[in-house]
């Protein structure tokens, strides 16, 4: 009997019958998203890259199964980027640095051709693996990377958002168009299979497009997100497939922690944790904050001027009201519009410094006015109005508006002719002379 099985275990491990046995991994995943140039803690001592680097530091010392993604938009978003058009983030992040990252929609806002300087600057692989050209060739170097992590063959595909032309100026992306975010990753997904252990998607994607890849792409085991700024509570899992995404602006640092099936090619367990990045918790990396500084030193006789003064916090919400009512005033206007998901920062109470509006209006965008008949005024400017279908009104938007009113306005028939200053020029001579905003 003891031949019989002996002889039966022999013939079904000579046929490759036999079940693999379970080979079980570490890989720990540090990662980042939407950083946005903020070099420097907010006003609540939050975020600030010499602080992110002590955390990162922290969790990678003694790490030997650990790897470091950064999901984009890196550039974009403060006076030292706006000023040097991005290439600064690059050059600090190296110091870190990350092991693989990708681009994100905000590293267009300089122009297509301003990626290949970040390419050049960065120490770090920059993969994306659906931005192509009408030929079919790739604007990244690599569609895709392999680690090896402690013996662990790690494949990073590298995914942006395929509504990319939504999110940019137009004229911006050039020949450049983005392939359907499911489809090229599945096809980068067999192509690495054989080569991989385990494949992550390095993605900076719509929540839509998150869940898709998680639902309609089994060959990836995790996906690292960027693009929506809030972050997730929890990871979102699929089958055993994970998708995580933390805050933006360098407020947090995830950690994700998996024990990886070899044999299986797919995750056993896991658990993911956001690691607040506060300056009460952290000292700076010294390293990080003499790079940190001697760029903000350049920029600071700039924005470090004092422009006015706040009687209490501004939200998002509110700086819509108000920058409308600049914009209206700079233009002479009836009425203004600015998209809510362009303002990006708050107002804190207190002395108002021109490197707020800057963080606030980061984009080098202008005031355009146009005039319109009351019955042909989009819907977003007739609310709470008494609007006469016969008089003319004249709006004011920033270039980024009159370029997507479909998306924002509902419309595409809009002309503005008239050219205004700079959005984030208007705002800050506006609050100069009013002072105080109440």
């Amino acid at each position: 009997m003891r031949l019989r099985r002996a002889l039966l275990v022999c013939l079904l491990l000579f046929t490759g019958l036999a079940p693999a046995q379970s080979d079980l991994r570490p890989l720990t995943i540090l990662h980042t998203n939407d950083l946005h140039s903020h070099f420097l803690p907010d006003s609540q001592g939050r975020g600030g890259f010499a602080y992110l680097a002590t955390a990162l530091r922290r969790e990678l010392k003694d790490c030997r199964s650990c790897l470091v993604l950064n999901a984009g938009d890196s550039a974009q978003g403060t006076p030292v980027s706006t000023l040097y058009r991005g290439l600064p983030v690059f050059e600090v992040l190296n110091l870190f640095p990350p092991e693989v990252a990708t681009i994100g929609n905000h590293e267009f806002d300089y122009g297509w051709q301003r990626l290949l300087d970040f390419e050049r600057t960065a120490k770090f692989p920059i993969v994306s693996a659906n931005l192509v050209d009408g030929q079919g060739r790739l604007l990244a170097r690599h569609p895709y990377v392999i680690r090896n992590v402690n013996g662990l063959r790690v494949a990073v595909i590298g995914a942006l958002l395929a509504n990319l032309e939504a999110e940019v100026m137009p004229g911006l992306t050039g020949p450049w168009r983005v392939l359907p975010v499911v489809e090229t990753v599945r096809r980068y997904a067999r192509e690495v299979q054989g080569r991989a252990d385990l494949i992550v998607v390095l993605g900076h994607i719509s929540p839509q497009e998150e869940q898709q890849v998680l639902r309609e792409a089994p060959e990836v085991a995790v996906v690292v997100s960027g693009h929506v700024h809030t972050g997730m509570e929890k990871e979102s899992v699929v089958e055993g497939r994970i998708l995580v995404r933390v805050r933006s602006y360098g407020e947090e640092l995830g950690r994700l922690d998996l024990q990886v099936d070899r044999a299986a090619r797919k995750v056993a367990s896991w658990n993911w944790k956001r690691i607040p990045i506060r300056t009460a918790d952290l000292a700076p990396a010294p390293d990080v904050a003499r790079a940190v500084k001697a760029w903000e030193d350049k920029v600071s006789k700039v924005v470090d001027v004092p422009i006015g003064e706040a009687k209490r916090e501004f939200s998002l919400a509110d700086l819509k009201v108000l920058m409308e009512q600049a914009m209206a005033e700079t233009m002479g206007a009836d009425s203004a519009f600015v998209n809510f998901t362009g303002i990006r920062d708050t107002l804190p109470r207190g002395q108002i410094l021109a490197r707020q509006i800057w963080n606030i209006m980061p984009f080098d965008n202008k005031i355009l006015a146009g005039t319109v008949k009351g019955r042909d005024l989009p819907a977003a400017m007739k609310e709470g109005r008494t609007i006469d279908p016969d008089r003319d009104y004249t709006l004011a938007v920033d270039e980024f508006v009159a370029g997507h009113q479909q998306a924002y306005l509902g419309t595409k028939d809009l002309q503005f002719p008239r050219v205004g200053p700079l959005h984030r020029d208007a705002l800050i001579a506006w609050i100069q002379k009013k002072k105080v905003l109440e």
